[in-house]
């Protein structure tokens, strides 16, 4: 029981900040941005800026939600069960994670008037 509970606050501890960018992104003003390091698209290279910050904001605390709900359904076959749904959810959420953001930039980026 100990080690259950002690899981469980690490992980709460770990998708807390998670779930709070998710939030901080719904609710944002100017658009969000997606990779460490690289600028958000200006307000002028966004077609709707809320609706592509809602989606940012529910892709992130979805992704966060995932590891609960992971750890969750993994606890009645044992810690380890859990451990490995966590893991799946991590490299599979990541992967679904960076085919959204694309498909959003393709859904909310302007096309660039060309010759």
């Amino acid at each position: 029981m100990t080690e259950t509970i002690f899981c469980a606050v690490i992980l709460l501890v770990s998708i807390g900040p998670i779930i709070i960018l998710g939030i901080a992104q719904y609710r944002s003003k100017d658009p969000v941005g997606f990779w460490s390091g690289k600028k958000p698209p200006e307000r002028e290279q966004i077609t709707d800026v809320r609706a592509y910050n809602r989606k940012h904001g529910l892709m992130w605390i979805s992704y966060g939600v995932g590891f609960i709900v992971c750890f969750v359904c993994g606890l009645p076959f044992g810690g380890l069960i859990a451990g490995y749904l966590c893991m799946i959810e991590a490299m599979g959420g990541i992967l679904a994670m960076i085919a959204y953001h694309n498909k959003l930039n393709r859904m909310y980026y302007r096309k660039q008037g060309g010759v």
